[in-house]
């Protein structure tokens, strides 16, 4: 099959034992990374394939604490207890990082494993309008390459789609139901131009009915610090600027730190509480128009940090659930104890080393 996008040079390989009691430990850092044999695909890169030999698993691990009481989680077992007794799943990523897509699918697995087929996963890189071609994906209607070039996936969402295939593999080989959660693009911006009031009422009809604003302190800190191009929070980590970079571009549509004095501060919250709104809404009217199902949301962890963003807005318009979210955090080797400063990110903080060579857009 021919692969549209960049790829990474490494075979697709995914051995699910040896995440065993490696809940505080990581990979030792080395050749590129190996995906999911989960998806049965093999990844031919342009200069010729990767021996097995150099090829090596870079498996997230369960490098997992608490972000309330900073009590190490416990490893796999525990980690799969968690996930299957939840209702609403919130796993954020840093884009372009392979291991927190394959934490992502782990938290998948774990979910299935519980639920078996009753399982939507909402993913952020689909704006709603794309839900017929997803469908349509997720039910093995169309092939990978019909669906990159029905959703326009390069120009729509940009990272290499290899990082998000186990995924959708996954969706796919067990029938789940997929969710297009984003608001599109364009009513972002725009929003971020000339505030809510400013949209027509064909742009209006793709936001909920309500549009809640956060209230969270620091919540309203990271935005700000994100709209104003010096992304200081979470620990001025890497991963930490690169999700507030994003989110400033995709809002504002410009990376020039200057431009953003075109905007208003009310205005940016604003696009990004509508988009935040906008994809918890979609989620939460699945849930409650389908008992019994649980929900995993695949999105950036802007979106998910601090419980602020989608899934107060899923818990807003869900009542019963049993949520749980996940931030992903950038760190070389398991930290000896939970880090002060890394407290309520999220209800667990996943700690992934960032080392593997990012895909880049």
């Amino acid at each position: 099959m021919k692969i549209l996008l960049p790829v990474l040079s490494f075979l697709m390989i995914f051995n699910s034992g040896a995440f065993a009691g490696s809940s505080a430990s990581f990979d030792r850092k080395g050749a590129l990374p190996v995906l999911s044999e989960d998806m049965k695909t093999a990844v031919q890169p342009a200069g010729g394939a990767v021996g097995r030999a150099a090829a090596r698993s870079e498996a997230p691990g369960f490098c997992i604490f608490n972000g309330r009481s900073g009590s190490l989680l416990g490893g796999e077992a525990a980690f799969k207890t968690v996930v299957g007794e939840s209702d609403a799943v919130f796993a954020g990523e840093t884009h372009d990082q392979l291991k927190d897509h394959l934490a992502q699918l782990e938290a998948l697995k774990a979910l299935a494993g519980a639920r078996g087929e009753k399982i939507a996963v909402g993913f952020e890189m689909l704006n709603m309008t794309l839900q017929p071609v997803l469908d349509d994906y997720a039910a093995g209607k169309i092939s990978e390459e019909e669906f990159l070039l029905k959703a326009d996936w390069k120009k729509e969402w940009g990272f290499d789609f290899n990082l998000y295939k186990p995924l959708f593999d996954f969706v796919r080989r067990n029938r789940l139901k997929a969710l297009a959660l984003n608001l599109p693009k364009k009513v972002v911006s725009k929003i971020a131009r000339v505030g809510l009031a400013g949209l027509s009422p064909e742009e209006k009809q793709y936001l909920p009915a309500r549009v809640e604003f956060t209230e969270n302190e620091a919540y309203l800190k990271y935005l700000r610090q994100s709209f104003e191009g010096h992304g200081k929070a979470r620990s001025g980590t890497a991963a930490g600027r690169a999700q507030m970079d994003f989110l400033r571009r995709y809002i504002l549509g410009t990376e020039k730190k200057g431009m953003g004095d075109m905007f208003t501060f009310e205005n940016y919250l604003a696009a990004m509480c509508a988009w935040n709104e906008t994809m918890g809404a979609r989620l939460a009217d699945f849930l409650n128009a389908n008992p019994g199902f649980a929900g995993l949301a695949v999105a950036g962890a802007g979106h998910v940090i601090y419980n602020a963003g989608i899934p107060a807005s899923v818990m807003s318009r869900a009542g019963g659930l049993r949520p749980v979210s996940f931030y992903p955090a950038d760190a070389a080797a398991c930290p000896a104890a939970f880090p002060a400063d890394d407290a309520g990110l999220a209800d667990y903080v996943w700690y992934l080393d960032h080392c593997v060579p990012a895909l880049k857009r």
